[in-house]
């Protein structure tokens, strides 16, 4: 018994559960301006951005400066490939309800498992390359991790980050405090996970919750904030293809996940090792 799937319709879905349970990959958190443009590992992505002109005195009967405006580039450079590969036998797939129940249980994990390694990629390159990092924070209780909110915040504004768009991406833990704060509660978070870790409004953040969370020094957590200008993510799931096992009396699955991601503008965005303590200590 050959595949019962379209490999196309299920590389669709594949490519929907991934982007249903990513937090650092997500629309949240990142911009996928460039994603287009690649198609496979190796191809690189120029990104480019206008310097800003000067402002100067104006003097009378003097000539003005004419700038020459220059170009500032970045490239992304897709490096990541990661790859699943799984059989489901003919037996298996009798015992399964005809195979649904175990093709999609593995298409599941597959995607779980590729949201895990992409996610942790990207939370580690904002981490690393984050123009503003705050020193080791300790967060006992609740207020002082919605008063860590708008520390962060407040060092955006002195980078003239806009504020639209703004996040802040969470621990467990962090979160488990920000809940016995009323200034979060009282925003109108009621404490669950809607979409893609978001869990509520609090400081002029977005704040969204993940596991995947950078580990910091002793222990700690790296809480990243930021504007979503700030990284740029690219991902294309390149390759699906289905058939049979050719010694085996087995269907064969296997798919490419080619992904990368730079920090194009890092003076929007801070990083803070945190170390939760009380009650939710990390």
């Amino acid at each position: 018994m050959a595949l019962a799937f379209n490999p196309e319709i299920w590389a669709a879905e594949l490519k929907v559960a991934l982007e249903q349970v990513q937090v650092f990959a997500s629309p949240l958190v990142v911009n996928r301006n460039y994603e287009g443009e690649i198609s496979g590992p190796g191809d690189t992505v120029h990104i480019t951005s206008i310097v800003d002109p000067e402002v100067r005195d104006y003097v009378k009967h003097t000539d003005i400066t004419i700038d020459d405006i220059d170009d500032d580039e970045d490239t992304l450079t897709v490096e990541q490939a990661k790859y699943f590969a799984f059989e489901v036998d003919d037996l298996e797939k009798r015992f399964a309800l005809a195979g649904g129940i175990a093709i999609s249980e593995s298409a599941r994990r597959a995607a779980y498992k590729l949201r895990k390694l992409v996610d942790t990629y990207v939370a580690g390159k904002a981490a690393a390359d984050a123009g503003i990092q705050l020193e080791n924070t300790d967060v006992s209780d609740p207020s002082d991790a919605y008063e860590l909110l708008v520390q962060l915040g407040v060092a955006l504004d002195d980078n003239d980050v806009p504020e639209g768009g703004r996040f802040v991406v969470v621990s467990p833990a962090f979160h488990g405090q920000l809940l016995l704060d009323n200034r979060f509660v009282g925003a109108g978070t009621n404490g669950s996970v809607l979409t893609n870790g978001f869990v509520g409004q609090a400081a002029g953040f977005t704040v969204v919750k993940s596991t995947n969370t950078p580990n910091g020094s002793d222990g700690s957590k790296i809480i990243i904030a930021g504007n979503n200008n700030a990284v740029t993510y690219a991902e294309a799931l390149t390759e699906i293809e289905a058939g049979r096992m050719e010694k085996r009396f087995a269907d064969l699955a296997k798919g490419l996940l080619v992904f990368d991601a730079a920090v194009i503008r890092p003076e929007q965005l801070v990083a803070a090792n945190v170390n939760v303590g009380g009650t939710f200590s990390s």
